[in-house]
């Protein structure tokens, strides 16, 4: 029981945070993004947003590392260097939007903007031409804010790079490259920012154990889809997961 003392979690909450996370890797494993976004929609039904970022992003880097055999040569590493910039200049803002918005406005901003573009990209929208350093940089900013507030960031990184064409092996890859480097990166300015703490550790280290499952699963899910079915999987997950965000945002 000292176990579950040191988590501030009853024995039922944590098996069901467990479940959350199993779903959640198969998702990241699968699309390369998605983990922080099913887990902050999922899991502040059992915590609170402020202590899920931290494990969020403990779990990010983790989850990348574990990706790391199912990626190799399939990065964009331009791509992920020019947004990286702007998740430098975002971070920070984010965190501090943390501690002082109320986090179910911001999930409902959030999820009203990725819920306009996904339906626009289920319609078949689709331009090249944005895919230059300043949008990079641009997306990257807002994102990283996005990020740091609530650990949303592949939201917009993901639809970005569906609305400039790229292909789905190179989503994947590059998302999960800039998660690593992004929220290794927040996560240090979460500790001075003063909302990592210790019972954030406490939480992720069982945690960590599931990854590694959920990725391999959703790996197998991703080599057995074709282009079209993972652009039409990573549409409707965005716009399903910002929908429940909304409601959530509504209701509670």
């Amino acid at each position: 029981m000292s176990f579950f003392f040191n988590l501030e979690l009853s024995i039922f909450n944590f098996s069901i945070i467990c479940l959350i996370m199993l779903f959640a890797s198969i998702v990241r494993g699968f699309s390369g993004f998605g983990f922080a976004a099913t887990n902050v929609s999922l899991m502040t039904f059992i915590i609170p947003a402020i202590e899920v970022v931290p494990i969020i992003l403990l779990l990010e880097i983790a989850i990348s590392i574990f990706m790391i055999p199912y990626i190799l040569g399939k990065i964009n590493w331009s791509i992920v260097k020019t947004m990286f910039i702007g998740f430098f200049v975002g971070s920070p803002i984010g965190l501090y939007f943390l501690k002082i918005l109320d986090s179910n406005v911001t999930h409902l901003i959030i999820s009203l903007v990725v819920i306009f573009f996904g339906i626009l990209l289920l319609k078949g929208y689709l331009n090249k031409k944005l895919n230059t350093a300043s949008i990079q940089i641009s997306t990257g900013t807002f994102a990283g804010t996005l990020n740091g507030l609530s650990t949303l960031g592949g939201l917009p990184c993901a639809l970005f790079l569906l609305c400039v064409g790229i292909e789905s092996q190179f989503i994947r890859g590059t998302l999960a490259a800039l998660f690593f480097l992004t929220d290794a990166y927040a996560l240090i300015l979460s500790f001075f920012a003063e909302i990592f703490d210790l019972k954030s550790l406490y939480r992720t280290i069982p945690l960590i154990l599931i990854l590694p499952i959920g990725v391999k699963i959703g790996d197998i899910f991703f080599n057995k889809s074709k282009e079209s079915t993972y652009r039409k999987f990573v549409l409707y997950f965005l716009i399903t997961i910002s929908i429940f965000g909304m409601l959530k945002s509504l209701i509670f």
